[in-house]
């Protein structure tokens, strides 16, 4: 008996090749993008780009015109970025570095514990700080000196409190991992206080990801929120103490912002003044992140993040994302784990595998048309 093997014959289990390719799930490694410092940025965010990121639909208002190094507008709930300037740049971040430190150390000391104050645990603070009236040999209780880090950004606190929390170098090591557990790359930390020191850096993005993992924390959200309080002194003596966020309080020349939650602002020589701030209305809460703004006017870093709340409420639903402050999510490759950016599910890569499934195809069809014809010519010779 003889088996003849045609070219449509050929063809069509080359067909059959092609179809049982394309049923084939995706290789796991297609959509995979790496993660940790150094490692590819997911390409389709635009805010790894320079300049301005915004997407614009009909109807969306116009920008309004900033001036600082860095900005991002971004909504609370969702992590959509709405638009942003230089989102990565590395800048020192001054006291707004202080919402890691709070997410760092916040869960771990309990509100009502005591604590002594020693003089060890006020040295290596910075000339100039901002101090909210630690004493050495005054007994307070946590809750104290986190109102104190909160409103008066005081640096003697943050010391006081890195000391309950094992010490300076360990709260440092754990605010590195803090932010790269949540995907904040771009920040540097070397003091926990956000005091200006070689190589301390954050970014726009980053310090917008702690605004808001913070406000997931009730204790955080409700510290940064505070507009007065007291600060024990001696004996059963108290002082007052107020929030220096103006946005918040509506002090000293700026109104506040009407539904603000607060965060946290910061100053210092080489970081400028900074900020870190969030608002509801309508249902809706967004957050936003100025650093630096450049006309060096006393108030514009209020008066610029008010402008930006007040774009990113009316352009809501009116722009298209140019990110998300999600972290990655993890992914398994069969290299080990890797990491996919959480607002982009990994797609099956249809141009990738149609030209996996021609090859796979192809090479089916030729394998099956060989072994036909060395039978037929087996069965010829028989």
């Amino acid at each position: 008996m003889t088996i003849r093997c045609s070219p449509r014959t050929a063809s069509s289990w080359c067909l059959l090749g092609v179809i049982w390719a394309l049923a084939l799930p995706a290789h796991p490694a297609a959509s995979d993008t790496g993660s940790g410092p150094g490692a590819p940025r997911p390409a389709a965010s635009l805010l790894y780009a320079s300049g301005t990121q915004v997407q614009p639909r009909s109807g969306a208002p116009a920008l309004p015109d900033v001036s600082a190094l860095s900005w991002v507008v971004g909504d609370a709930t969702t992590g959509e970025v709405l638009a942003a300037h230089d989102a990565h740049r590395a800048l020192p971040p001054a006291s707004t570095l202080k919402t890691l430190f709070a997410l760092t150390v916040l869960p771990v000391l309990p509100a009502d514990t005591r604590h002594t104050v020693t003089n060890r645990e006020l040295q290596g603070i910075g000339a100039g700080s901002s101090l909210v009236g630690v004493q050495e040999g005054h007994t307070y209780q946590v809750s104290d000196l986190w109102r104190g880090v909160f409103l008066n950004s005081g640096n003697d606190a943050v010391h006081v409190l890195a000391a309950i929390n094992g010490g300076v170098p360990s709260t440092v090591r754990q605010m590195q991992a803090k932010a790269h557990d949540l995907g904040a790359l771009d920040t540097h930390v070397v003091s926990p206080d956000g005091y200006d020191a070689d190589g301390q850096v954050s970014s726009a993005y980053d310090l917008a990801v702690f605004g808001r993992a913070g406000l997931q924390n009730a204790d955080f959200r409700r510290y940064c929120g505070t507009v007065e309080s007291r600060f024990p002194a001696d004996g059963a003596a108290s002082f007052e103490i107020a929030n220096t966020n103006r946005l918040l309080t509506g002090r000293d020349g700026v109104a506040a912002y009407p539904g603000l939650i607060g965060i946290k602002n910061g100053y210092t020589t080489n970081a400028g003044n900074t900020l870190v701030a969030a608002a509801r209305h309508s249902g809706r809460t967004l957050i936003v992140t100025v650093m630096n703004p450049q006309r060096h006017r006393g108030h514009d870093v209020y008066e610029e993040a008010r402008s930006l709340l007040d774009w990113g409420f009316t352009a809501a639903g009116r722009v298209t994302p140019v990110g998300s402050l999600l972290p990655e999510r993890p992914a398994v490759s069969r290299s080990g784990p890797t990491a996919v950016p959480t607002a982009a599910a990994a797609a099956p890569d249809w141009p990738a595998r149609a030209v996996l499934a021609g090859t796979v195809g192809l090479a089916v069809g030729a394998v099956v048309a060989l072994a036909l014809w060395l039978r037929g010519r087996r069965s010829a010779r028989g």
